[in-house]
């Protein structure tokens, strides 16, 4: 794996060689990227952000989709990618084995792939750019555990968006990989993703299970979303702490306020920039195999930092 200084100066180099091969081609390049992520989640916002500086810089047309969970209509946009003889595909893989057919075509085309954000090897992509999300259940796990918060025959809520995505089953095999040895007993509910609804079904999980040492957020709208069903049953910030995903406002003021510990970061500017660089670079030279990780955690002696980062791509 690669660290992320290391990728973004391979980012600066991949860039250098992509501007020399757009002046010796004429044609304009097309570049395909789809997530099963929504426009209005903050975390896609950013990496929206990123991909569209990428592409500009390379003078690459690009085509960007939002597809909320809908595997099916993520199919359509990477096959109608294919038909439409793309330079380059980057997608996510929200399910295991749900892109080996496509991935294939689009080799047998000469059309590179590169998965970001969550992956799956064996479909035979190129790359990959993102976490490490077994891993990022072992951080979460790990850090309830070596900060105290949870021991043998405790309770931890595990709430996710999508019970079944590959990021769900990932993370939660990494914080099983950490609790079982230890007796840690956790549950997994998925609660969806429209905000209001979610936090619904997130209070009455806690009001239902009043013994519940933690919570663990799968995804980036349920942690998010932790605080305001924790205000819902009455509890006091740090009463059941939350650690999970932190790309949002949201997840880093409720751990500035105690009701959250810690948030990882997966850098999504870079998701949306690097992928396409990849795709258009070392791709075509044959670069299969270069994996870049993106991973960092903050907690309170840091937040400030990962809060001004925020609160800068806002107002961009």
């Amino acid at each position: 794996m690669i660290s992320r200084l290391t990728a973004l100066l391979l980012g600066i180099f991949i860039f250098s060689a992509c501007s020399t091969v757009a002046t010796a081609q004429s044609k304009t390049r097309k570049i395909y990227l789809m997530t099963h992520g929504s426009d209005a989640d903050p975390m896609w916002i950013e990496w929206n952000r990123g991909a569209i500086a990428a592409c500009a810089k390379i003078h690459a047309k690009c085509h960007i989709s939002f597809h909320s969970n809908n595997v099916s209509s993520q199919k359509e946009a990477f096959n109608s990618a294919i038909a439409a003889r793309a330079d380059g595909i980057a997608t996510t893989s929200a399910e295991p084995k749900i892109w080996n057919k496509e991935v294939a075509a689009a080799t047998k085309a000469g059309i590179p792939v590169v998965f970001f954000n969550s992956d799956d090897p064996a479909a035979g992509r190129y790359s990959y750019v993102g976490a490490d999300l077994f891993q990022a259940g072992v951080i979460w796990a790990k850090y309830l555990v070596d900060n105290k918060v949870v021991k043998a025959g405790d309770k931890v809520f595990l709430p996710v968006e999508a019970a079944g995505a590959t990021y769900q089953v990932l993370e939660t095999k990494g914080v099983a990989s950490v609790f079982d040895p230890l007796g840690i007993k956790y549950s997994v509910l998925e609660v969806g993703s429209e905000p209001a609804s979610l936090i619904t079904r997130m209070t009455e999980y806690l009001t239902a299970n009043r013994d519940v040492k933690a919570i663990i957020g799968l995804g980036d709208l349920v942690t998010a979303h932790s605080r305001a069903a924790l205000k819902n049953i009455g509890a006091k910030p740090g009463q059941i702490p939350v650690v999970g995903w932190g790309y949002s406002k949201d997840t880093a003021e409720a751990v500035m306020e105690g009701y959250a510990m810690a948030g990882l970061w997966q850098f999504p500017y870079d998701l949306g920039y690097l992928p396409v660089m990849i795709v258009d670079g070392l791709a075509k030279a044959g670069g299969k195999g270069y994996d870049i990780t993106t991973l960092d955690l903050y907690d309170k002696s840091n937040v400030q930092t990962f809060l001004k980062t925020m609160m800068a791509a806002q107002k961009k």
